[in-house]
């Protein structure tokens, strides 16, 4: 099963957010581990090193970024996603570039905490708890 792994998700567990955490983790580990073909949008590399710069400073950032780097599979972002993006009826610019690199990549679902950003037409949307449900054991 491949996987998109949204920001926020991302986000949980390199800022420990609570009380989101626990679920990120285990998502994250299912990653790691090789059970799951977890990827991220490349947009994901550069929200993530800005919100942990802001949290923990430029060591954290350069930290983070190496993990994901060293777990995910980067989406290339394309000149095709972003005009996708753009031409998009999606309000939030950066989700129609995570949804239109989950398409690209051949996500079965994208794991995010906010699923009601996305269209459900062409990709199964899941909130980590709805992933972990039926995926979590693998």
């Amino acid at each position: 099963m491949r996987v998109l792994v949204d920001t926020n998700v991302l986000l949980d567990v390199l800022a420990g957010r609570e009380p989101f955490y626990p679920e990120a983790a285990r998502i994250w580990t299912l990653a790691e581990s090789g059970a799951v073909d977890a990827c991220i949008a490349a947009i994901g590399f550069s929200n993530c090193f800005y919100v942990m710069r802001k949290h923990g400073g430029q060591r954290s950032a350069e930290q983070a970024v190496r993990l994901l780097r060293d777990i995910f599979t980067p989406v290339e972002l394309t000149a095709r996603i972003i005009g996708q993006a753009i031409d998009s009826d999606l309000e939030d610019f950066e989700d129609a570039i995570q949804f239109h690199s989950a398409i690209h990549a051949g996500a079965d679902c994208i794991v995010t905490r906010n699923p009601d950003d996305f269209p459900r037409d062409a990709v199964s949307i899941l909130t980590p708890a709805e992933f972990l449900a039926t995926h979590g054991t693998e």
